[in-house]
């Protein structure tokens, strides 16, 4: 029975966090475009806080499985929310706020978590533990998925921010890796990771980019809730 709590804990404690940041930070991306005049994503059904309705069997379930179970190492996606960027009241500017809602809705997740830990020791001692594994994983899991989806290559947010912010010189072949940026991901996340490891190194790049960053993000979320 013991084993057998431990192994739900566990379970719950990677699933739920995970379902919640990514159904969160598709909704806002939907949201926000709606508000700023692009209705795609709500007559889809994709502005809503129904997880069935932004999974991707493979990349939110499936891959993320096969990789914790295989190399302790999580990475997936869910089903791009769509958007109609000229649809937007300002095209270019409106889509740096539907970017930037995704990463933002995220921060918000952390210090929420952060916040109700300062509270779930009060709770019955089973109930207690459940909650401060899910709430801790729940600010590690947020800061990973902001910093990761801010990195500045389309299609992730941060690309999108940056072809939007930068002069239109330097955005246009920034805009144009967007076919190749995934491929470019899972090459930096996967491929050169597993043949650095057979060469006995360890060649983690975009680990040794963004932890720095997700530690930083961690720390001033702590000092901001008072939980250090």
């Amino acid at each position: 029975m013991v084993e057998l709590e431990q192994t739900l804990l566990r379970i719950t404690t990677i699933a739920l966090p995970a379902v919640v940041a990514i159904t969160f930070h598709e909704a806002a991306h939907g949201w926000v475009a709606w508000k700023l005049g692009d209705d795609t994503a709500w007559r889809e059904g994709r502005v809503t806080f129904n997880p069935v309705r932004h999974i991707d069997p493979f990349g939110t379930l499936i891959l993320p499985a096969l990789l914790y179970f295989t190399t302790g190492f999580l990475f997936g996606w869910a089903k791009p929310v769509p958007v109609n960027f000229m649809r937007l009241r300002n095209p270019r500017f409106g889509m740096v706020l539907v970017a930037a809602a995704g990463p933002g809705i995220n921060l918000a997740l952390a210090v929420l978590s952060a916040f109700l830990l300062r509270f779930a020791g009060d709770l019955p001692d089973f109930a207690s533990s459940w909650a401060v594994a899910n709430l801790t994983a729940s600010v590690f899991f947020n800061a990973i998925l902001a910093a990761f989806n801010m990195i500045p290559l389309p299609p992730l947010d941060g690309g999108r921010v940056a072809v939007g912010l930068l002069p239109r010189p330097l955005a246009r072949p920034l805009a144009r890796l967007e076919h190749w940026g995934l491929f470019i991901l899972i090459g930096l996340l996967v491929i050169v990771p597993m043949v650095g490891s057979q060469l006995g190194h360890n060649v983690n790049i975009l680990s040794w980019l963004l932890m720095p960053v997700v530690e930083y993000i961690i720390h001033v979320i702590t000092v901001v809730t008072g939980i250090v």
